[in-house]
């Protein structure tokens, strides 16, 4: 406590003394007048004295106020100034009013009252309450935002951020590499040849592996077992899995080169279920064609790669293998349901009469389900009705639904994605799904499918089901107008054996003409109408060129036109000098907005469409948007310049 405080303790004491003494010189003068006086006087000078003491006091007090106001300030304005947290409080304008030195010291500037909180702090672009990590040169900050108060507090974070990455960084991912075609590269080979160009290639891998920090270690012949961190294959995605193509320029001079699928797994809990991540990936790889990456990464699922064709098999040891898997699924189905994609083409429609066909061979009933006619199959789905074997098997998607059971057979075909079947509802009515597609495989694969052949090497889904039924049943037998239709499907979608023909499709098309296919017949159901020619080369007057090789349409606003329509603009495009792929983008008939891609193989605009929500093969992919054409059109813009940024592509 003070002195003066304690002086002020005693003068109390004296002012109490002060009234006893007048109370005395009181009582003393009732006795004698004398001794009244002598106590009154002495009374005076105690008064005096306490008056005194009193001044000083008053005079003590108001300077220790004074010293401790002083004080007290400069010891709060220290605290602002040393506190390892920064303070900003900022104005209705996003204008910075107050902030204390370590401010000053974070942003590595003088004063900042005045100046915009957006231009010094460019990440905090919105005043709403919350946290958010923000860097500020080499170090990082939390920064808290009280909007309601208007004021922001930032606290260094720079270790702790640093130990996440590191932690992050050092994750472990797991890999497995397939050399995809390797049997049809080298058949004919010798061994010597073999063993050295497997040889070369195995360097190459390793090299590749060293170079980027991955363990690699051989499972077999054509595998390999890859572990990495997360920073590794940070480092790969970013070089865009160069290993593809330095495989494939390796082997060029093959005949056919050798190439490569990768899948793999990060940001799992468990080893086993990185595991689980990497075969799935590789999986999904090779059944979108290989030569290709597949990683997966929590629920990202992300590809690199896919410029090359999915090679043919020579061997069709696996058409025989899911023929007699199928064969034993009908025959232990009480019915079989069997339906393409919406607005069915002619390889759906074409691929769902010959797997009808398959199913009448042991005696079970067979439905195809078919939502209604449309300008692409009408021709072929009005031969197909005149057939009276056939034409009460076909049914809406409605009466499907009444007949379908727990242990109904449901084959989709030409498609592999639930959403895109005629009607989903049925999958939903029986676990026991066959799926027979050439498309690269997607995303949205259909789950839990009982049987998939997907073959996306293969020209259609008619060419698949063709070569099935050669296996199905030994005593086969087909009308006309059946193999008619799969053979329809398979002009179709080759544009008549011009594109994406392997040796297997001239033989489907051998079996089917041996069968009574007519191929006059699919020529008078493919003619088109002059308008319709009118119209198409109207829409190609349309066309704009990007990057020198790539078309594109954009229809008028307001105009629809159909599905059929736009996808025979985008492949008359490609008759074009230096046309590599067409994009036609159409308000279609339902309202949505069309995009039909089309390309020669140099660019895989399956990929292009799968960015933008759709999917596809290769050379010939689609997908449906939501808004306007002009928006579809900067949207693609925006996608093609992103991939040529990636990748270089359209140079």
């Amino acid at each position: 406590m003070p002195k003066f405080l304690l002086n002020r303790w005693h003068g109390r004491h004296v002012q109490y003394m002060f009234v006893l003494l007048i109370l005395l010189s009181v009582a003393l003068s009732l006795y004698e007048w004398r001794l009244g006086v002598l106590g009154f006087v002495a009374t005076g000078v105690t008064a005096y004295f306490a008056l005194v003491a009193e001044k000083a006091f008053r005079k003590q007090l108001n300077r220790y106020v004074a010293t401790l106001s002083y004080r007290v300030k400069k010891a709060g304005n220290e605290v602002f100034n040393e506190l390892p947290i920064g303070i900003v409080l900022f104005g209705q304008e996003r204008q910075i009013e107050w902030h204390n030195a370590y401010v000053e010291r974070m942003a590595g500037k003088g004063l900042l009252v005045g100046a915009s909180l957006a231009d010094v702090f460019p990440a905090l672009k919105e005043d709403r309450d919350g946290e958010t990590e923000i860097t500020v040169g080499d170090r990082v900050y939390r920064a808290t935002v009280k909007a309601d108060q208007k004021v922001i507090y930032f606290q260094d974070v720079t270790e702790q951020a640093t130990l996440a990455k590191k932690y992050d960084e050092e994750k472990i991912a797991i890999g497995l590499l397939m050399l995809d075609n390797l049997e049809e590269a080298t058949q004919g080979m010798d061994d010597q040849t073999r063993s050295v160009l497997l040889a070369k290639v195995t360097g190459k891998i390793t090299t590749w592996s060293q170079k980027y920090g991955v363990i690699l270690r051989r499972t077999s012949s054509d595998r390999y077992l890859l572990i990495m961190n997360n920073k590794a294959l940070r480092q790969l995605e970013q070089s865009r899995f160069d290993i593809l193509d330095d495989v494939r320029d390796l082997t060029e001079h093959n005949k056919l080169p050798l190439t490569l699928s990768i899948g793999i797994g990060a940001g799992a809990e468990s080893l086993l279920e990185l595991g689980q991540w990497a075969q799935t990936s590789l999986d999904m790889a090779l059944g979108r064609g290989g030569d290709q990456v597949a990683v997966k990464i929590g629920q990202r699922l992300s590809f690199y790669g896919g410029r090359s064709s999915a090679v043919e098999k020579r061997t069709r040891v696996r058409a025989r293998v899911i023929a007699h898997a199928l064969r034993d699924l009908i025959r232990d189905s009480d019915n079989v349901i069997i339906m393409g994609h919406r607005f069915p083409d002619m390889d759906a429609l074409g691929a769902a009469v010959g797997v009808w066909k398959a199913v009448q061979a042991y005696q079970k009933q067979g439905y195809i389900v078919c939502e209604g006619a449309n300008p692409s199959i009408c021709r072929l789905l009005e031969e197909i009705q005149k057939d009276e074997k056939i034409n009460p098997w076909i049914v809406t998607p409605e009466q499907a639904m009444q007949v379908v059971t727990p242990r109904s057979l449901a084959i989709v075909v030409d498609t592999h994605i639930a959403a895109m079947v005629a009607e989903p509802k049925l999958l939903a009515q029986t676990h026991r799904i066959v799926v027979i597609d050439h498309h690269r495989r997607s995303e949205q694969m259909i789950d839990d499918a009982t049987l998939i052949y997907m073959e996306p090497y293969a020209s259609s889904a008619c060419e698949l089901v063709t070569e099935l039924l050669q296996y199905v049943h030994e005593r086969l037998t087909m009308e006309p107008i059946e193999a008619t239709a799969l053979l329809a499907g398979i002009m179709v979608d080759t544009k008549s054996f011009s594109m994406r023909t392997g040796a297997r499709t001239f033989e489907a098309a051998s079996f089917l003409r041996r069968h009574g296919a007519d191929p006059s017949l699919i020529q008078r159901m493919l003619k088109e109408d002059l308008d319709q020619f009118i119209q198409k080369a109207e829409l190609m007057k349309r066309a704009e060129m990007m990057y020198g090789h790539i078309a594109i349409v954009a229809t008028e606003p307001g105009r629809q036109y159909s599905q059929l329509l736009i996808a025979q603009v985008a492949d008359a495009l490609l008759n074009m000098n230096e046309v590599m792929a067409s994009f036609v983008i159409s308000e279609r008939t339902d309202g949505m907005i069309g995009i039909s891609a089309r390309s020669l193989g140099q660019i895989n605009v399956q990929i292009i469409m799968e960015r933008l929500g759709g999917g596809g093969h290769l050379t010939n992919a689609a997908t449906q948007l939501e808004g306007t054409v002009d928006e579809a059109v900067a949207r693609l813009k925006q996608v093609l310049e992103e991939m040529n940024k990636e990748e270089g592509l359209f140079q």
